[in-house]
């Protein structure tokens, strides 16, 4: 049901007018009335996105931490969505901010109680954040650990009985297991292979309960950004199918940490071929009954897509990085163009399987839906085209990934020209108030923006210390930093980084610190704040991160976070006049900021930060020196 606007319209006035009248009465006398501060650069944010909306622009809106920046968007975006009669959408960084920005004592729940304001909020997570029952039934034959036992008596009596599933709750969200770690979820949750449209299960899945859930919020949808560019690639081939997109129509968008937009983006754009996959979904195919032709077919086509994948670790460049760049050989060129005609003949011998009824409908049509995907990404990887490729590992699994070097085109017609107000909020969007890498990035030529500081006085409350340091003395420095038990975030700039930290770091430190990957993560977070944990290892919370007070007084940087030598970057440099200025600094300069506005979020706020500066990075010390809040030790 459509909800009223938290004001009053008159012949007088049209909506901007009384909605800018009313951010005014709330941010100057409201919420100050109520314990909030009252910021300049706050209401100023508010009143740039309100000219956003009236103009349905791009705004680039930078606000230094501490503002008040999602107040700032929450006051107009929610009017914005009750006037249209469509919801507002907040697209975060990552699954972890979601349930930052939802949880008690948050900003939304803060506006539900001070202005008494009734807000119809809905969360539209990743769909590999969500539990499939047909990957948990297979996991549950051969898994007998107590972690599969509590997901099976979490799931509604109701889902495996006859008749309606009306009655029955969202189920299944990933935050829902917090004992699991990271790598028995991935046993039991969706991946690509899994064909939704297929299921039989689809209308009695926790995924598809939960999206009718937030399909009716009439003020604001919230998701990551990554669920957001995966709506946006799949819409139309979703809609051909006479399938809804992943996300209904919205009023306008809110990029919040919207400087990830990109990686977001082409993630949702890449596709991918696993190792074993392929020849695991065969096998289950192979029961009594099906033609020997068939049979044959199949086969050769496992055994022509394992020599694939043989070849392709030999063409694999030794590197360190978890994305190995790929020679690719002759060889591997015309095994690739094999498993295609393979592919093609299995889809020929698959039209006669289905009248034979042999096979289960659900897994023929799985497979068939599976290999023309998988067919596609190979003529991909054939054609050497502008594509970057890669090898690595995913899941426990080889990979092979396919993204597309350019993604500009795609954002511009799929999101930029469709005049719906897209705002990005974040502390750190541009370089020194030069919002144009960025913006060539994502290929928006027409933009607001505007740059507003930090109300606190860092030069009170925060002191950095710069370590020059042999990189291999690093894990016995901060073993030394943490003997006096402060609330510490340690941050790196790669998983690959962290789990080497981790294998060198002695037993008695590890006692009392958490790493990102041991569990789920915003449960692990919740114990870092109150203080269960006293360190926290993560190469995921650069940004978002809020804890406030003595929940987190001291934030070290291992490593200064340039991107990785890997091939995505490296198509990325092969394609700049200078690597260096173009894509390695302004990256590494933007992360630095995050990593250190994790520290001082409230005015109450104090604490430390340590950077660690190996012999590499000492060279480019002056390359940020001046981008740091205060003046370093």
């Amino acid at each position: 049901m459509r909800q009223s606007l938290p004001f009053e319209l008159s012949r007088d006035k049209n909506f901007f007018d009384s909605l800018g009248d009313w951010m005014g009465d709330v941010l100057y006398d409201e919420l100050p009335e109520k314990g909030f501060e009252c910021r300049d650069e706050q209401i100023f944010m508010a009143y740039q996105i309100e000219q956003a909306l009236k103009e349905k622009n791009v705004l680039f809106a930078e606000a230094g931490v501490g503002t008040g920046k999602t107040i700032a968007y929450l006051l107009p975006a929610i009017s914005y969505a009750r006037y249209t009669g469509r919801p507002a959408l907040i697209a975060c960084a990552d699954e972890t901010l979601i349930d930052q920005l939802v949880k008690e004592g948050g900003d939304i729940y803060k506006l539900t109680e001070h202005l008494g304001l009734t807000i119809d909020v809905r969360l539209a997570k990743s769909r590999d954040q969500y539990l499939c029952l047909k990957r948990f039934e297979e996991a549950e034959k051969v898994v007998t650990d107590e972690w599969i036992d509590d997901i099976a008596m979490s799931i509604p009596d109701g889902v495996y009985a006859q008749g309606s599933m009306i009655s029955i709750e969202p189920y299944g969200a990933r935050s829902d297991y917090s004992t699991v770690s990271d790598e028995d979820w991935q046993k039991v949750n969706y991946n690509a292979i899994m064909q939704c449209s297929v299921c039989d299960m689809r209308n009695r899945c926790g995924q598809t309960l939960h999206r009718a859930h937030y399909r009716k919020s009439t003020d604001l949808i919230i998701c990551s950004q990554d669920f957001l560019m995966e709506h946006l690639a799949t819409k139309e081939s979703r809609e051909r199918e006479g399938q809804l997109p992943l996300l209904p129509e919205v009023s306008m968008i809110v990029l919040d940490e919207g400087h990830l937009l990109e990686y977001a983006a082409q993630k949702a754009m890449t596709v991918k071929v696993q190792g074993h996959t392929i020849v695991t979904l065969l096998e289950r195919l192979m029961v009594d009954g099906v033609r020997e032709k068939t049979l044959y077919t199949m086969e050769k086509l496992q055994d022509d897509h394992e020599l694939f994948f043989d070849q392709l670790r030999d063409d694999v460049v030794p590197s360190e990085e978890d994305r190995k760049a790929i020679k690719k050989s002759a060889r591997l060129i015309a095994l690739g163009k094999q498993c295609i005609q393979d592919v093609e003949q299995l889809l020929e011998e698959f039209v006669f399987e289905s009248e034979l009824y042999m096979i289960p409908e659900y897994e023929l049509n799985m497979a068939e839906e599976f290999l023309e995907q998988y067919q596609a990404a190979m003529r991909i990887f054939v054609a050497q085209g502008d594509a970057v490729d890669w090898l690595e590992d995913t899941d426990g699994e080889e990979t092979l990934v396919i993204m597309p070097r350019l993604i500009t085109e795609v954002l511009q017609e799929k999101l930029f020209s469709k005049k719906t107000p897209i705002v990005f909020s974040s502390a750190t969007l541009s370089v020194k108030k030069d919002f144009s890498y960025i913006a060539y990035s994502l290929g928006i030529k027409k933009y607001q923006s505007f740059s507003v500081p930090s109300p606190f006085d860092y030069d009170e409350v925060m002191k950095i210390y710069l370590h020059e340091i042999d990189q291999k003395d690093k894990v016995a420095k901060v073993e030394q930093l943490l003997k006096d038990n402060k609330q510490t975030l340690i941050l790196f700039k790669s998983k690959q980084a962290m789990l080497q930290f981790k294998s060198k770091l002695s037993m008695m430190a590890r006692l009392t610190v958490a790493f990102e990957g041991d569990r789920e993560l915003s449960a692990i977070v919740r114990d870092f704040q109150e203080g269960t944990i006293k360190t926290l290892c993560s190469y995921h919370l650069w940004e978002g991160l809020d804890l406030p007070e003595e929940a987190l007084t001291r934030v070290v940087i291992y490593d200064l976070p340039f991107p990785p030598k890997d091939p995505l970057f490296e198509a990325k440099r092969a394609f700049s006049e200078n690597p260096f200025e173009e894509v390695e600094l302004p990256f590494m300069q933007l992360r630095l900021q995050q990593g250190i506005g994790r520290l001082i979020r409230t005015s109450k706020d104090f604490g430390d930060i340590h950077i660690l500066l190996n012999e590499e990075d000492q060279k480019v010390k002056n390359s940020f020196i001046d981008i740091l809040p205060v003046d370093p030790m």
